[in-house]
């Protein structure tokens, strides 16, 4: 049995928020390890989890990700006037809901199809996979876009998931070959441990500045330049960019954050307020408007991934909205019923 237990830490001007250097930076998903790492994240903690069976199942899907990414053809990108364009602007290079989707979307989504029909999977999404071959090319991109406009009338929920899947496959390739762009013209000299330079100065910093997306949850980094600095990371494309610690994603306040994370019931008030400020996982919470988000520290288990541990924690969201707090991370993996609700929240009362 768990609860939520609360911690609320220093303000944000007592906490270094990070460097110039470090605002300045993104970190690219790497092709051969975006979707291996969450599958492998997912087998782990579905390990003795009540909700185990739905996590072996992503897992599969994470790994039928993998392999489609690998195979995945080039695909058309922005050039870099179009690139500069929209950095004058401050807006995303590849925006989810406008950018013109190739057909790779669709061929990545039947690869993912075929992949899954080889493995152990639920008859529920055979179901799904049988829906999805009666689909027409029209239906699909009605289908990817009801997902990427947040408009929930005339989606199949259940075959959500994997339209979803492919289409960050298509966006994470995307997102590599605007990286490729960004490096070539940054030259070696600019690459730092990974990190590639781009600016970030959307005029929504809560989103993504790559592809304009919602984050799933926020991640603190222990390694390499990026050290103690706090990045949200991408629900479509998995970049990752920076956002100054104990501030929310949401409405950019810093006064009135505490945190939230699961703990044991029959702990005492003091031991629950002491684990609660070191979990891995916790809910960053805001007083001022009444959002959250999952934040997720490699300092204290190395091997968070945003997705996986987001799916392994809905626990935590269900206690969080019962407080009142809406989510604002976005798990296309995850989607909730309600017609009028944006892919991703809570509606209030639970999920």
């Amino acid at each position: 049995m768990s609860e939520s237990a609360r911690a609320r830490l220093m303000s944000a001007d007592t906490i270094a928020a990070g460097g110039p250097a470090a605002k300045s930076l993104l970190h690219w998903p790497e092709r051969g390890s975006v979707f291996a790492e969450r599958q492998m994240r997912l087998r782990q903690l579905a390990q003795g989890h009540a909700m185990a069976d739905f996590l072996r199942f992503m897992a599969e899907l994470a790994r039928a990700q993998h392999k489609a990414l690998q195979q995945s053809p080039d695909v058309p990108l922005p050039d870099r006037p179009a690139l500069e364009r929209a950095d004058r602007a401050g807006l995303p290079v590849i925006p989810a809901a406008d950018w013109p989707r190739d057909a790779a979307w669709r061929e990545a989504l039947r690869a993912i199809a075929k992949d899954l029909r080889g493995a152990d999977i639920p008859e529920g999404v055979r179901a799904a996979l049988d829906a999805l071959d009666r689909m027409n090319d029209d239906a699909l991109e009605r289908q990817a876009d009801c997902l990427l406009t947040g408009v929930m009338h005339g989606l199949d929920l259940a075959a959500a998931p994997l339209v979803a899947a492919a289409l960050q496959v298509y966006w994470t390739r995307l997102a590599l070959g605007v990286q490729a762009l960004v490096e070539a013209d940054a030259g070696a000299a600019a690459q730092t441990d990974g990190l590639g330079r781009l600016s970030v100065r959307i005029h929504d910093p809560g989103a993504c500045p790559c592809c304009g997306s919602r984050p799933t949850a926020s991640l603190t980094r222990s390694t390499g330049a990026a050290s103690g600095q706090r990045f949200l990371h991408c629900s479509l494309c998995s970049v990752q960019w920076p956002l100054p610690r104990i501030q929310c994603a949401y409405c950019m306040a810093s006064e009135r954050i505490f945190y939230q994370s699961l703990d044991a019931i029959d702990a005492s008030a003091e031991e629950s307020s002491a684990r609660a400020a070191q979990a891995a996982v916790q809910a960053e919470c805001c007083e001022d408007c009444g959002h959250y988000l999952k934040i997720m520290h490699r300092d204290r288990d190395g091997f968070v991934e945003p997705v996986a541990d987001d799916l392994a924690t809905i626990t935590l969201d269900l206690l969080v909205s019962e407080a009142g707090l809406q989510r604002h991370g976005v798990n296309l993996m995850l989607l909730f019923g309600d017609s009028e609700a944006v892919p991703g929240t809570v509606p209030s009362g639970g999920s």
